[in-house]
């Protein structure tokens, strides 16, 4: 039996703290080439031939980065230091270990954005640094007994979003910054590959075991985290990846991270450069690139001259896929034939696969399929033009087919046939085969557009619209509702007002408030006529010194009771429960009715009663809450509506895993589901989500929607009751096919 590693010279926390100072150093110091190259990127695309508008708008990207660069790259360097210093990043307590169920947080769309772009870029820099990060995670969290804090540098994640703050703290748009995607991954991914393999051999010298013999630490929310045991065996080695059980989300990418390394190792030897140096590499692949440009034109007459299937496969007119995929491959066989270099032969010979595994591909209706093979000599000549199309999986042309094909899954070949899905699929297809010289520029665009169609196309449909609109408005009036209650709060700031009147103001008057702007408008009389009940209300429970005072008070109650009446039958408050109320605020009206205190200054009244008027030039512009109640009878109670079609299902006491909330709200419209609930199982496609990605709506072909908050969908995902049809892309599942034919028959790659 193997004896346990032995413990590292240098003492666990120190060497972890040890592992975060060097990382630190090593970002700081790459900060400026990393800079540089974003510059030489935005350079580039300046000097490129477009549009007037492109042309001005790269111009204009590329000055305002350099206006700001500097103060980019210096409020970097300062957040490294400073979370060195202790400011965060590096202490094992965080926001998201100390964080309880009970609480939420409110958090702005800018904060939302920047996390999402962050999880986005880490993801795709994490892909590209292979599992490094990983094995190094793993290592670390041994060495200081419990999991690695949310915000801990040694996370790639956590980098990437300090860049992201940052780089909207200077001043520069979100934009740009999009536009600065692929630059940046790679740099980053080059980077932090090898930040990771320093670090490895830190903790390979201190003799720290290697991940591979590290089990999975697992969180206990109740006690304090447990050391990792260590397996059998010593020895020092890269770090691996962990054995265990895993969240489908996190399964998926390790699965996608596995096919895209498995398919460089596999293409390496086919794709290496001669050692002459005579470039004869390039010259061939732009003879080739050119002679399958000549080929564009005449795709449209290509596939119009093949033959229909049968009539008892498809519908009349439809192509015969069988035969499709065999002319397919004979036009493959060709294009190799053309190749002179290895690497043009095995990148034709792969993407070939993979558009056969397509075609062949049942959960896609046929029609479809044919129209997903048009793109093969498309993304051939990306491919060739670009050889990143096989290791990055946010590749352009790889995010289209992936986000098509995910948004067939639920349809067959009746429902599909001529709808208006098939028709913008058929419109992008048809562009891309039109400009055969953009590379992936067209893909982008044409990703780009298909977005904008989803958004449309998902909720089109009157039944569904209805109900969108009937839930954004209730979201709204939850978002206002908290927002006059923070302009409330600050407006009776240092104002002596009883404290049974602020509660009322705060917990029942900011909701009538905030549903008469979401039904009236904020500007409408009823709204106005409310929110001068507020001031009034708060005048009437002041001091009233004075004879004149008083006679006003009592002149104007009778009117000010009426308007409160109203306004909480607005909110569905039942009868009983306003006259208790109504009770409670007429006891406190008249205790100060004869009270011997100050009265609230004239000045501040009219400065409140002012600032109410146009309360929504002062609000701030926060977020929906994680607990904003929901149900069917609360929808129709507070918007004053009856709702067919749709069925609610409320957030629950169930603790969910943060990776399913972060599954939950990564989930894109379009894509398809099986849902059990209530003892049946529906199909339903991910139709839309609110501003905050608070509320989930799903639909079914027939029109049944299913309205849920984040924690009941993530809760969903964790127990199994949402299967996702779309574990894995179209276009991943495709190079996972090619892989296993290259490993089977390898000589294909150059025959």
């Amino acid at each position: 039996m193997a004896s346990p590693p032995p413990p590292p010279a240098v003492p666990a926390t120190g060497l972890v703290r040890q592992a975060r100072e060097q990382l630190a150093q090593v970002l700081t110091q790459a900060l400026p080439d990393l800079a540089a190259r974003l510059e030489a990127f935005l350079e580039h695309l300046a000097d490129q031939v477009g549009t007037q508008r492109e042309m001005q708008a790269n111009r204009a990207a590329l000055e305002r980065y350099r206006a700001h660069q500097a103060g980019w790259v210096q409020a970097c360097r300062d957040k490294l230091q400073a979370a060195l210093a202790g400011a965060g990043l590096s202490a094992p307590a965080t926001r998201s270990n100390a964080a309880h169920a009970d609480t939420f947080e409110l958090l702005s769309d800018e904060t939302i954005e920047n996390q999402i772009q962050a999880a986005r870029l880490a993801l795709a820099t994490d892909e590209l640094a292979g599992s490094s990060f990983e094995g190094l995670r793993l290592r670390s969290q041994w060495l200081q007994h419990q999991e690695l804090a949310a915000d801990d540098l040694l996370r790639p994640e956590t980098f990437c979003e300090l860049l992201v703050n940052q780089w909207r703290a200077a001043g520069l748009p979100r934009a740009d910054l999009h536009g600065l995607t692929a630059p940046l991954q790679s740099a980053l991914g080059e980077l932090l590959q090898g930040a990771a393999e320093a670090l490895h051999k830190l903790y390979d010298d201190e003799g720290v075991p290697p991940a591979d013999d590290l089990a999975v630490l697992r969180r206990n929310p109740d006690t304090a985290p447990a050391p990792l045991p260590a397996a059998a065996g010593q020895g020092k080695g890269p770090a691996g990846k962990p054995a265990g059980p895993m969240h489908p989300l996190l399964r998926a990418r390790q699965r996608a991270q596995e096919v895209v390394q498995q398919l460089r190792h596999m293409l390496s030897p086919a794709t290496r450069m001669p050692s002459s140096g005579t470039g004869s590499t390039e010259q061939a692949s732009q003879s080739l690139l050119q002679a399958l440009a000549e080929q564009g034109p005449g795709e449209a007459r290509f596939y119009a001259e093949l033959p229909a299937a049968p009539l008892s496969d498809m519908a009349p007119g439809s192509v015969d896929l069988d035969q499709l995929a065999r002319t397919l491959r004979q036009r493959s066989h060709a294009w190799k034939q053309q190749a002179t270099v290895p690497s043009d032969r095995a990148a034709i010979e792969v993407v070939a696969l993979m558009f056969q595994s397509i075609l062949a591909q049942d959960r896609i209706p046929p029609s479809v399929r044919v129209w997903f093979a048009r793109l093969q000599l498309p993304v051939l000549r990306v491919a060739l033009a670009e050889p990143e199309f096989f290791s990055n999986l946010q590749h352009p042309a790889r995010l289209l087919i992936d986000r098509m094909g995910a948004c067939v899954l639920g349809f067959d070949a009746t429902s599909m046939g001529g709808s208006v899905l098939e028709a913008e699929i058929a419109r992008l297809v048809q562009t891309i085969e039109q400009f055969p010289e953009t590379g992936q520029r067209v893909f982008l665009l044409a990703h780009q557009e298909f977005e904008k169609f989803l958004a449309s196309y998902l909720t089109q449909e009157q039944s569904k619209a209805r109900i969108i609109s009937l839930v954004q408005q209730m979201e709204e009036k939850e978002t206002l509702t908290i927002q006059y209650t923070i302009e409330l709060r600050r407006l009776l700031q240092g104002m002596p007002v009883r404290a049974e009147l602020r509660n009322f103001l705060f917990r029942d008057w900011a909701e009538v408030l905030a549903l008469s702007a979401v039904r009236m408008g904020a500007m409408h009389a009823q709204t106005q006529a409310f929110k001068q009940a507020a001031s009034d209300l708060v005048w009437a429970g002041s001091a009233k010194p004075t004879r004149e005072q008083r006679a006003q008070l009592i002149r104007s109650l009778p009117q000010l009771l009426q308007c409160l009446r109203e306004g909480l039958t607005l909110v569905g408050m039942p009868t009983s429960m306003q006259a208790e109320q109504i009770k409670r605020l007429t006891d406190t009206l008249a205790e100060a009715f004869i009270a011997k205190t100050a009265a609230i200054a004239p000045e501040a009244l009219e400065a409140m009663a002012r600032r109410l008027s146009h309360l929504e030039d002062f609000m701030t512009g926060e977020g929906l809450p994680d607990d904003t109640p929901l149900s069917t009878e609360n929808i129709e109670i507070l918007l004053g509506v009856d709702i067919a079609g749709l069925e609610v299902l409320s957030s629950t006491a169930q603790p969910v895993d943060p990776t399913m909330l972060e599954w939950a709200r990564a989930l894109q419209p379009g894509s398809w589901f099986t849902l059990d609930h209530n003892g049946a199982s529906v199909q339903v496609q991910y139709a839309w989500h609110s501003n905050q990605r608070q509320l989930h709506l799903f639909a079914t072909l027939d029109g049944q929607c299913y309205l849920m908050p984040l924690q009941r969908l993530a809760i969903y995902l964790q127990s199994g009751l949402l299967l996702w049809h779309d574990a894995e892309a179209v276009t991943l599942r495709a190079t996972r096919d090619a892989l296993e034919k290259l490993e089977a028959n390898p000589e294909r790659l150059q025959a």
